[in-house]
């Protein structure tokens, strides 16, 4: 097995019986888009290569894009050497794109915020993370693990943990379990508030979130004077019609005040 030198510290999957149940969870058609990230060394490629799809392997490794070329020469004009969370998708594709990977722990959550920056043009994703990541996304208001990354992508997305995977699926074995997820686009096309300003509100009461709302929107406007028992609460307790509803709540007290919106 190629083992990538610039990623000599991930993980890389074995089992072909996991990569099929990962490349069998994505919902595509014939002809549609698929993105995968970091295909490594090709375990998931070798399923996707017998859908028909447009499949668009991104791989930031040389000496590993190098083996996906030399194993599977019909990608030499399929790969695309780079960065997936610095590429310019909008170079090689205009359309809609699905998006699949066993995404490196380190950076699974820049990843998939990318994902919520093209969140228009992505019908579905299927992605392996860390179990301890996949079940924050899935999680529920109330719970613990509830956080930034599950509202966000709840916004958006029909999140659902498929599965869990064992350390002994990868090489070399990690520490830690695996999780499954798919997300699949949901009907919100556009929050009923300023998105941007969505997101800002999200992140500052999760960045604080053993304090109340109240509290932690300070650094966003001193003077929440709203009497709502909302304020009250603390985020892991707001699901994301709630956050919608807070955000719209301050939208409309930065304009009264004249701060603008960002």
């Amino acid at each position: 097995m190629v083992r990538p030198k610039k990623y000599l510290g991930q993980h890389f999957l074995t089992d072909p019986a996991i990569a099929g149940r990962i490349v069998g969870a994505l919902d595509c058609s014939p002809g549609d888009t698929v993105i995968e990230v970091g295909p490594g060394t090709g375990i998931l490629t070798a399923h996707l290569l017998e859908r028909d799809i447009h499949l668009l392997p991104v791989e930031v490794d040389p000496e590993a894009a190098q083996h996906l070329k030399q194993k599977w020469p019909v990608l030499e004009e399929m790969l695309i050497e780079g960065d997936f969370l610095k590429l310019n998708i909008d170079a090689f594709i205009h359309g809609p794109f699905h998006v699949i990977g066993n995404l490196p722990y380190n950076i699974s959550s820049q990843i998939l915020f990318r994902v919520l920056e093209y969140r228009d043009r992505i019908p579905s994703v299927v992605c392996m993370v860390q179990k301890e990541v996949a079940d924050r996304i899935a999680s529920p208001p109330g719970s613990r693990e509830y956080g930034i990354l599950s509202v966000l992508l709840q916004a958006y997305f029909d999140v659902q943990n498929l599965f869990t995977v064992k350390p002994g699926s990868f090489f070399p074995p990690p520490k830690v379990t695996s999780g499954v997820l798919r997300l699949k686009r949901n009907k919100t096309l556009h929050l009923s508030c300023d998105e941007k300003l969505f997101i800002r509100v999200v992140k500052g009461t999760f960045n604080q979130r053993r304090k109340m709302i109240r509290n932690s929107l300070k650094a966003i406007l001193p003077h929440l004077d709203i009497d709502d028992e909302i304020l009250s609460k603390r985020p892991e307790q707001l699901d994301v019609s709630e956050f919608v509803k807070l955000t719209g709540y301050i939208e409309s007290k930065m304009e009264e005040s004249n701060l603008g919106k960002l």
